[in-house]
């Protein structure tokens, strides 16, 4: 099972994707969680202790350029476009029981369609993971989908798209729909967060009528208080967990 989660920043997507995580790791499933937000937060809302050093995958400067021998920061330089990576998800990831925790990071030059060693590096790991390995995989993607490649897009079993009542979440969700639409990705479903009412529910099927829902998770200030306390969202928030197991349920 591979289930690449999105939204816009600020509906809760980390905090689903924390709870999809453990639900998953609670069936007995092995989990390899990445974290794909260059704003990376995964590893706290899985309850990583913040002494506990976590650097990027993209910023480990003798990994990439040992592995596409290139030298980062110089221009127009030659590298692999297909370094080796099968053996990176065991070597640079945090285990947590039933969970493996990578951190991709972000890319910080060139622009989105930077074709240099970091994010060349970042997509084929990205492409290793979902097509070759065997445990359930959740990627905590940011809203441009940066990471998935027309391939990895096409083999990513689910994108589960996060909104949260409000225009400029949906707005962003139909945007994320056409990035998807654009590289091939057509099992796509949604999930509604910090649901506080009927009213909200409706408000989604008022302006999302055509939008498969896998359900909705109620608003919770638990969820603030795990945040504020450093801790887990599934600790504080039960209610939402066995919102998200019910999820993960439908995932099969």
């Amino acid at each position: 099972m591979k289930i690449a989660v999105s939204g816009k920043g600020g509906v809760g997507k980390t905090t689903f994707s924390a709870f999809l995580i453990k639900a998953l790791a609670d069936q007995g499933k092995k989990v390899l969680a990445i974290d794909a937000d260059p704003d990376a937060n995964l590893a706290q809302a899985l309850g990583v202790e913040k002494d506990r050093p976590v650097v990027p995958i993209s910023e480990m400067k003798e990994i990439i350029e040992q592995r596409t021998e290139a030298k980062m920061g110089t221009m127009g330089a030659f590298f692999k476009l297909n370094p080796k990576v099968d053996d990176l998800p065991e070597k640079l990831s945090i285990n947590l029981g039933n969970i493996k925790l990578m951190i991709l990071g972000g890319v910080k030059t060139g622009g989105g369609g930077c074709i240099c060693p970091e994010s060349t590096l970042l997509k084929t790991l990205v492409t290793h993971i979902v097509l070759a390995r065997d445990e359930a995989v959740v990627l905590d993607m940011e809203a441009g989908l940066e990471h998935l490649g027309r391939a990895t897009a096409m083999s990513v079993d689910r994108l589960i798209v996060v909104v949260e009542p409000g225009r400029r979440s949906i707005e962003t969700a139909h945007h994320i729909l056409q990035l998807a639409s654009d590289i091939g990705l057509k099992k796509i479903s949604f999930v509604g967060n910090k649901i506080r009412s009927e009213k909200d529910k409706n408000f989604f099927k008022e302006h999302m009528p055509d939008f498969e829902f896998l359900g909705y998770i109620p608003f919770s200030e638990e969820i603030i208080e795990a945040d504020l306390e450093g801790q887990p969202p599934f600790e504080k928030n039960l209610s939402g967990l066995e919102a998200v197991k019910e999820i993960a349920e439908k995932l099969g």
